[in-house]
């Protein structure tokens, strides 16, 4: 059995944050780790994602090249990912020659089946900046579910997939305009042809996270539709097609094979350029992609389908452990706020395993998590300090003062025979555990075995009995030095730099498998240099940490108003009768969503009028309330309604508000 561990591509176009790490690069570490103290043939690959609209766009701002850019983040990113030891067998990029000649076997393969074929289609166009927009630079209303800031592909609230053109109320990104529809052509995957194999694939995946089964098989019963890979750019795999000029391979289209490319590189790197075959292309390979879940359809669901349509049989995913999001502070962590943990900044000030343990402890594998600075903190001291920390530290500095450093192997009383063998019994646990990608399981299993020694070394007393018996008290502490060397095997694929320094200060080879972890040590423990493994986080760092992230955080965007309309007369706006009305009936206006049909009293009479706020009211929120009304407005046919009158509304945060008098009021009162 072979592994291809891969961790999602991060984008080459800003600084790696805390909410990263947590989602899809520790806990593919820890697994990595884990495998290979089994012996397993694993390789961990990944790189940075450096194609698509924000870099050109970063790129044009800064007056550089979308290369120098690319450069400058993927070695912020590198840079940050050794600060926290997450350790790549190869670390790539999609902007290198043979990720784009790969990339374009890719989509030729797939179009001479004709999995790929071209139309016209209508796509978002801004006259302001005079380029066709990108799916993930319109924002709008998702035509799913009515969330508002939906991007212009997928809605991350209810993570449906959809025609751009279909997004409602469209925002250009860039500049804040309403765009345009134009037609332009390019080049679309079809789904639905894969739809059945996909359906047999999916349906032997039981042993998948519920999450990413149960959506994947609910998208294909809903049937799958085509979907555009190519987009109107300059920076890009350019599309290998003699009438395909300007247009360049979407991101995601061309991203994911970045797992393959990255392993071609590796195995060029070791000398044996066809050794990526003996991975990629084995029936015996696991391939298993670790991600957030804002990318499981490109991962369980058009990315298979790409390998499902080229020549050769690529591994597909054997599985795709997707984790949720990591908040900060209780509030969302927001990249254009600056409200967020940089990996690079806060390795600087603490040590990067102590972000890996607390990342560990706090894993979003089942719901989205927060990362606290004060339960960092807790964390930290209580787990790593108070509890670990302080078993070393007492046994070591203990076995240094009565016997010199060392300890010999002896027999074990009943007692201690059954603290050795509920440590091992952890182990299983923590075995399975790292099998099944719980992480943040296992950090409360070993910090068992640790509370275990503790307890153990506390309840026979060593420093009383050192007077009397000093055969007993070797025997304490070669259980304790027993549980010590457990810890530091256990705990390895979490804390690896750590636990290296355990076994160095009691002397035991730095190479080591998970087997070795059971059973008792077979010979004496000759202490090295005793130091303390961890240290306590005071609180006026802690305390500095939050002034420093509340103060660099950018407070709320500037709102852009409205240009402010001609000067009129008073004559002119005392022709307008504003009166307050009563909402007596309110529906849905037929084949509509955005339009009520509304019965009002207006004190002299009652009214019909239809009023386009559907997407903020349901109609049964509105009837009983009172709202103001522009009562002489010219009458006007709408959808077959003859409308007498309009709502008064504003338009914030994307969505239509009703305007409702403060102080109540009757219904045909006067505004003025």
């Amino acid at each position: 059995m072979r592994y291809i561990v891969t961790s999602a591509l991060p984008y080459a176009n800003g600084k790696l944050h805390v909410g990263h790490v947590a989602g899809a690069y520790l806990p593919a570490d820890i697994f990595v780790r884990y495998l290979r103290l089994k012996g397993e043939d694993v390789i961990y690959i990944c790189g940075t994602d450096e194609h698509g609209t924000p870099i050109s766009i970063s790129a044009d701002k800064e007056g550089v090249t979308p290369h120098e850019v690319v450069k400058r983040y993927h070695d912020s990113i590198k840079e940050a990912f050794d600060g926290v030891g997450i350790e790549f067998d190869n670390f790539s990029g999609t902007a290198r020659p043979p990720h784009h000649k790969l990339s374009q076997e890719f989509f030729t393969q797939l179009y001479n089946k004709e999995h790929i074929q071209s139309k016209v289609t209508l796509q978002f166009y801004c006259e302001h900046d005079k380029r066709y927009l990108p799916d993930r630079y319109v924002e709008g209303t998702c035509p799913k579910c009515g969330a508002g800031g939906a991007r212009g592909d997928q809605c991350d609230k209810c993570g449906q997939i959809y025609d751009t053109t279909t997004l409602k109320e469209p925002v250009c990104k860039i500049c804040g305009n309403t765009p345009i529809i134009r037609e332009t052509k390019h080049w679309f995957l079809h789904l639905d042809s894969f739809c059945d194999r996909l359906k047999v694939w999916l349906s032997g995946k039981d042993y998948w996270k519920e999450n990413v089964l149960n959506f994947m098989m609910g998208l294909l019963e809903q049937g799958l539709i085509e979907r555009s890979i190519t987009r109107d750019l300059s920076w890009g795999v350019p599309v290998p097609l003699p009438d395909a000029d300007g247009k360049v391979l979407y991101v995601w289209f061309d991203a994911p094979i970045g797992y393959i490319s990255s392993t071609v590189e590796w195995a060029e790197a070791q000398g044996k350029p066809e050794m990526w075959k003996d991975y990629w292309l084995s029936p015996d390979t696991q391939l298993i992609h670790f991600i957030g879940k804002d990318n499981i359809i490109f991962h369980a669901l058009i990315w298979p389908a790409m390998l499902m349509g080229q020549d050769v049989c690529y591994c597909l995913p054997h599985d795709i452990p997707a984790n949720e999001f990591m908040n900060l502070e209780g509030e969302k962590i927001s990249t254009s706020k600056n409200w967020a943990i940089w990996v690079d900044e806060f390795v600087k000030e603490f040590d990067g395993e102590y972000l890996r343990w607390y990342l560990a402890v706090n894993a979003p594998e089942k719901q989205d998590s927060d990362f606290s600075f004060k339960d960092f903190q807790l964390k930290v001291n209580t787990d790593l300090n108070n509890t670990l920390g302080n078993l070393a530290n007492r046994v070591c500095a203990f076995t240094v003062k009565n016997f010199d450093g060392k300890i010999s192997p002896c027999e074990f009383d009943a007692e201690s025979q059954a603290v050795i063998s509920e440590a091992d019994a952890l182990l299983s646990e923590i075995e399975a555990g790292y099998k099944d990608y719980q992480v943040k399981k296992n950090t409360k299993l070993v910090m068992d075995i640790a509370r275990l020694g503790n307890k153990y070394f506390d309840e026979r007393k060593p420093w009383s009995v050192i007077k009397e018996d000093k055969a007993k008290v070797n025997e304490t502490l070669s259980v304790c030095m027993n549980l010590l060397a457990k810890l530091s095997i256990a705990m390895y694929p979490i804390l690896p730099k750590h636990m290296l320094r355990l076994r160095e200060m009691m002397n035991l080879s730095s190479g080591f498998a998970f087997a070795d972890a059971y059973g008792t040590l077979q010979s004496e423990v000759q202490l090295g240099e005793i130091r303390p493994l961890f240290r306590k986080l005071e609180d006026e760092e802690i305390a500095k940490q939050l002034e420093l992230l509340k103060a660099s955080s950018k407070a709320a965007p500037a709102v852009e108003y409205a240009p402010i309309k001609e000067s009129i007369s008073y004559d002119d706006f005392a022709k307008m009768d504003i009166r307050l009305a009563k909402v007596l009936e309110a529906e849905i206006v037929p084949k509509t969503d955005k339009l009520l049909k509304l019965k009002v009293d207006i004190g002299s009479e009652q009214r019909e009028l239809v009023a386009g706020i559907a997407q903020s009211y349901k109609p049964e929120e509105l009837v009983g309330k009172t709202v103001t009304m522009l009562v002489n407005l010219e009458p006007r046919k709408i959808r077959g309604i003859n409308s007498q009158g309009m709502i008064l509304a504003a338009h914030s945060d994307g969505k239509i508000k009703a305007i409702l008098p403060d102080g109540g009021g009757s219904a045909g009162s006067v505004v003025q």
